[in-house]
Formats: C-alpha cells, structure tokens, sequence
C-alpha cells in the first residue's frame, strides 16, 4: 500500500499551476455525421431559435454557406420581414450612456450648447444672461413686430425652442441641487 502523497498547495486550489487537474475535459464532436473533431462553432438550427448546431470550423463554413435566413416564408412575408429589420438598423445611434459627452466642459448637453450658439452666448452663461439675450433677439423678430414675415416667424420659433431647452436645463441642475 501506497503512502498519501502531501499536497503542497496547504489547501488552496488557486495555487496549483494550470494543467494541474486529473478529470478528463470534456470535447463536444461535431454535430456532422462521420466528422470526428470538435465542435466548436455553434449555428442556428432556424431563424428566431435558440437552439444550436455545434460544428467544426470546416461544416460550420459549408453550413453558413448555404444558410437562407427566409427559408420557409412566402414572398410576401420576407419581404416585410426584410424591410421591418431595415428599418430598426436603419442607422446607428449614439448609446443613451454616451449622452453626458460630447463638446464643452461635460456641463451642459449638445443641444444646450446648440441654443447657446443660436442666443450668441459663450458655453459657460448662467440663466440670467440667456433670458437677457433672448428677450433682446426675440424682441427683433416677434411676429407682432414683423406681421407676414415668415422668416421672422422661422428666427421667433427657433429662439422659442433655445429658451425652452435652456431652461429645462436649468430647472433640471435646480432640482438636482
């Protein structure tokens, strides 16, 4: 009988090397009939479907080639379910974490900064000073001042917009504290 062999680890499991294990690792085959390697690239068995293949990098190539993603739906439905997944792709947009970032000291918002630029003030303006300048420039193309005017109408309701943002802003920073 052989003598139990003293570990030199003391009992803690994260201080034996790698490769150190006795278990057999486990090796998932390829889902191919006949191929012997493993399976390690997993693809779909159907659209929309959790379930997965597992093959080899070689049936995993042979089967992505001949992958049709509408097989199974008529004209009609391919074509709408082309055109819905178009449409939520369409573009990329800026993720919602992102939006304390962009110009500016981190402050204020790019659309603050925006009805700053149309006001004429500098990005650092406290309230005070946008309520002066935006009475001074909506003054100028009030519609009771210019009746007809459309461009006039166009400036009022841009610098109604700044004001509204600008102060939205302001009440947000209030509440805040």
């Amino acid at each position: 009988m052989t003598r139990a062999r003293r570990s030199l680890d003391w009992g803690f499991p994260r201080w034996r090397g790698y490769g150190g294990s006795r278990d057999a690792a486990q090796v998932r085959l390829c889902d191919r009939h006949g191929c012997d390697q493993p399976g390690n690239c997993p693809a779909p068995k159907s659209p929309n479907s959790p379930e997965r293949w597992y093959f080899c990098q070689k049936h995993a190539a042979e089967y992505n080639a001949g992958w049709d993603y509408f097989a199974g739906l008529t004209a009609e439905e391919a074509a709408e379910r082309e055109t819905s997944e178009r449409s939520e792709n369409a573009g990329y947009r800026e993720a919602a974490h992102y939006g304390w970032a962009g110009s500016g000291d981190g402050s204020r918002s790019r659309d603050e900064l925006r009805a700053l630029d149309l006001l004429g003030l500098a990005p650092d303006a406290d309230f005070d000073a946008v309520r002066r300048a935006w009475r001074s420039k909506a003054k100028e193309v009030h519609p009771d001042v210019r009746p007809g005017d459309e461009d006039a109408a166009k400036a009022f309701q841009a610098l109604q917009l700044a004001y509204e943002v600008l102060r939205a802003a302001e009440e947000r920073r209030e509440w805040r504290g």
